[in-house]
């Protein structure tokens, strides 16, 4: 028995000890971190505002880190497939996400099913930038305000349709979100893009759609579509004349989409403590700010805890407006 029990507490000890050690190699590898490349996977395709956002911080954070961030486009599901990736990867802080509200909030409350839990799978490291979304209508239509569109809507319901670049799509909730706050009913037409969404909507084959400022903006200067209103509860810089839809007669109503970067569960605190100081440098960077600018983006730069906060906060916002809308997608 005595035996038994020395050997019981020799076995402790050097599990205690390899555990120990394995706790200080842990350590002193965040310590030096970062020694080598880092992955930064944008889970859509090039050229879209996530993949340019996401390239215009890896080029800063590479110069702060000493080290290249590198930008991968793992596109497919909607976002999940690259998501997923990285929920998987190891969580030494080499693989990061530049996630979005699609892969976040509308997702995991839309599919029966995503290869990955949003909240439980990441470690939050920063929200970078918002970027809002504009109502915007065919010039043709006898609605030159918000208020006009309501009671157009009203005066007829589901008379007009609306466009969005697919079903489930954050363009698609935006729409969804206004029918409710508004009260008002309109068809919704998916596309398989928000391009040929637009390209419809500027022909009048639909007059309404909600679309990511940047796109519209062209065609709202040309004058071949009309914006009502921006959808983030402080009007664009780029079109100050443009109302918030908020303040056109829907308060409270807000839509944007984000971009923010996340890591694997269980990254080291030390190593997200420092991609977070360098995703905020890059933003603090005045050529990145001009960058931003140029699209709308408006800058953030969170701290860890409130972009965990955030990503909680847009799947309770989401969440009764997919129920109400009865979105369910495979």
């Amino acid at each position: 028995m005595a035996l038994f029990d020395m050997t019981r507490r020799t076995g402790l000890a050097l599990g205690f000890g390899a555990l120990a050690a394995l706790a200080v190699g842990a350590s002193a590898a965040a310590a030096d971190f970062p020694d080598r490349t880092i992955t930064m996977v944008v889970p859509f395709a090039a050229g879209g505002s996530t993949d340019v956002v996401a390239r215009i911080v890896a080029q800063k954070m590479s110069e702060d880190l000493g080290q290249q961030v590198i930008v991968q486009n793992v596109a497919g599901a909607g976002g999940n497939l690259g998501a997923g990736n990285v929920a998987r990867a190891e969580p030494d802080g080499y693989t990061i996400l530049m996630g979005t509200v699609a892969t976040h909030a509308l997702n995991p409350l839309i599919l029966k099913s995503t290869p990955y839990d949003a909240e439980k799978d990441f470690a939050p490291i920063s929200l970078l930038v918002v970027v809002p979304n504009v109502l915007v209508v065919n010039p043709e239509l006898p609605a030159k305000t918000v208020q006009e569109l309501v009671a157009l809507l009203k005066a007829e319901p589901d008379k007009y349709s609306y466009a969005s670049s697919g079903n489930g799509t954050p363009l698609h909730l935006s729409g969804e979100l206004f029918k409710s706050m508004a009260g008002v009913s309109m068809q919704h037409i998916p596309y398989k893009g928000a391009g040929p969404a637009l390209n419809d909507v500027i022909g009048n084959q639909v007059p309404i759609m909600f679309d990511n400022l940047p796109s519209s903006s062209s065609h709202i200067k040309a004058g071949t579509l009309r914006a009502l209103a921006v959808t983030t509860a402080e009007r664009a810089p780029s079109f100050p004349d443009v109302p918030t839809v908020a303040e056109s007669g829907i308060p409270g109503y807000e839509t944007y989409t984000w971009n923010a970067l996340f890591a694997p569960a269980k990254t080291p605190s030390e190593v997200v403590t420092r991609l977070n100081a360098s995703a905020k440098k890059a933003l603090a960077d005045p050529a990145v700010a001009e960058r931003m600018k140029e699209f709308s983006a408006t800058i953030v730069g969170s701290t860890p805890e409130e972009l965990a906060a955030h990503v909680k906060a847009e799947l309770s916002k989401w969440g009764p407006v997919v129920k109400g809308a009865n979105i369910q997608m495979e």
